[in-house]
């Protein structure tokens, strides 16, 4: 048994990655910079007053917070997993479970910013009736009980089977703490279904839109703009199901003998599947908008460039 221990102790320090603070460091100093970026777009549209009463920005600064918060979760998570960090199972279980939420906020919060579009092209008149701050807000609400469901559950499960508070004999992830099959179905069904609505909202928003842009009761520059909008969250939610593929990595991980692989297959899906959508997709959707644009490059460079006198459109 002596033996035994001590080969598998020696196993363990040859699987250490050696690379681990060079891939820490790669992935920290990227998100520290989109973070630093995320966070001017939320002060952004702290400062006036028509960003937090209309639906499309109010939408558009959830998505930042989710956004923001699902990078630093992940970036967290990551580098306990590469850093075989062991902690208590109550710390991984929030880690793990606030991921899961904002992971699913995230691509619910998709479904939301397309109706929107789709409103504000298909029912002009009603947009403001429908659009609503009080009706936004109940709409956020509804998304967020819709994506803590799953997370609850998991969570009653884990308590009523193994409450005990100790420290995990592998890092933190969804694999170690979670071993029980019923976990995974829990997983799989909830995330086909909200892919499977999601899907179905982007696609019904998208075709809608483009059918009304064919009209001639129709202002063909928004409709455009509004369907490239749709569009984006289409490839948004598409980089959210690839997303996947890094839970399918860590389980790799956590049965895989050769752990240094597993760990670098893991770094790259992370960098592209993670890191870059949640970085890029709130820079892209915010560059395309000339109001707010202005105004974030102005209080990005602290103040030092002039801000152009634009005219604040509160309808579409």
């Amino acid at each position: 048994m002596s033996n035994f221990n001590e080969s598998a102790s020696n196993l363990t320090q040859r699987l250490t990655d050696q690379n681990a603070p060079t891939k820490a460091f790669l992935i920290v100093t990227p998100s520290i910079v989109f973070l630093y970026v995320n966070g001017v777009m939320i002060f952004t549209l702290r400062k006036k007053t028509v960003f937090q009463e209309m639906s499309r920005y109010i939408l558009f600064g959830h998505m930042l917070w989710i956004d923001t918060l699902n990078i630093f979760m992940s970036v967290v998570l990551f580098i306990c997993a590469i850093s075989r960090i062991l902690i208590i199972r109550n710390i991984c279980l929030a880690l793990v479970i606030s991921a899961k939420a904002l992971f699913h906020v995230s691509i619910l919060n998709l479904s939301l910013m397309s109706l929107e579009r789709y409103v504000a092209i298909c029912f002009p008149l009603r947009h403001a009736e429908f659009t609503s701050f009080k009706i936004t807000h109940t709409a956020i609400g509804v998304v967020w009980v819709l994506g803590l469901i799953q997370c609850l559950s998991e969570i009653i499960i884990f308590y009523s089977f193994d409450p005990a508070n100790t420290v995990l004999n592998s890092f933190c992830s969804r694999i170690a703490l979670f071993k029980l099959q019923i976990y995974k179905s829990i997983d799989i069904a909830f995330t086909c279904i909200f892919f499977v609505l999601v899907s179905f909202v982007i696609i019904f928003t998208y075709a809608s839109i483009a059918a009304v842009a064919k009209t001639a009761a129709c202002d063909k520059l928004s409709a455009k703009k509004a369907n490239k909008t749709v569009l984006l969250h289409l490839i948004q939610l598409g980089l959210g199901a690839m997303s996947i593929l890094v839970g399918v990595v860590q389980e790799a991980i956590y049965i895989s003998i050769d752990y240094i692989t597993a760990v670098n297959v893991m770094y790259i899906c992370f960098v592209v599947f993670v890191i870059l959508p949640k970085c890029l997709s709130p820079l892209i959707y915010g560059m395309r908008d000339q109001v707010f644009f202005c105004l974030f490059k102005y209080y990005f460079t602290f103040g030092k460039g002039k801000v152009k006198p634009v005219i604040i459109e509160l309808h579409v």
